[in-house]
């Protein structure tokens, strides 16, 4: 009686942690099966520090998700991170090295398209089959499944 009641908490603790597609939080899964697109948006709070560095107790708003692949039994992890600027530097320097200044602001939203005639099989754009992507950050996800 003790396991069958075990078994019976353990499943419905399982279900209650994974969602087909919605806001997922730290610890929660969402899945998606033969989508023919994944969208992946930081649904967590914005960068309110007053820190000279940007630090706070929400990740700087950054969200991340580790995404997890049957056509390949591949995982990849993806930050989402729309408050991280990864801008050179070289703006300051007044031209003295001659590098044009790179980069900009990370990504608050992203969208996973499957690749039809992928032959490698370790690309995160190979979404064929189920998908399952797990919170692994501070802060939420919303994902949808086209």
């Amino acid at each position: 009686m003790k396991k069958i009641f075990a078994l019976t908490v353990a499943f419905i603790a399982g279900i209650a942690m994974t969602a087909s597609a919605g806001s997922i939080t730290y610890g929660q899964m969402a899945k998606c099966n033969d989508a023919k697109s994944i969208t992946l948006e930081n649904a967590g709070p914005a960068n309110t520090s007053s820190d000279k560095f940007g630090y706070t107790s929400n990740d700087r708003g950054t969200a991340t998700v580790a995404v997890w692949k049957s056509s390949n039994f591949t995982t990849t992890s993806i930050t989402l991170g729309p408050n991280d600027n990864n801008a050179s530097l070289n703006s300051t320097d007044h031209g003295r090295t001659g590098l044009p200044q790179r980069g900009g602001m990370g990504r608050h939203k992203i969208t996973l398209f499957p690749q039809e005639s992928f032959s490698r099989g370790d690309s995160i754009g190979d979404i064929r089959g189920l998908v399952k992507i797990s919170n692994i950050g501070s802060n939420a996800v919303t994902v949808t499944c086209n």
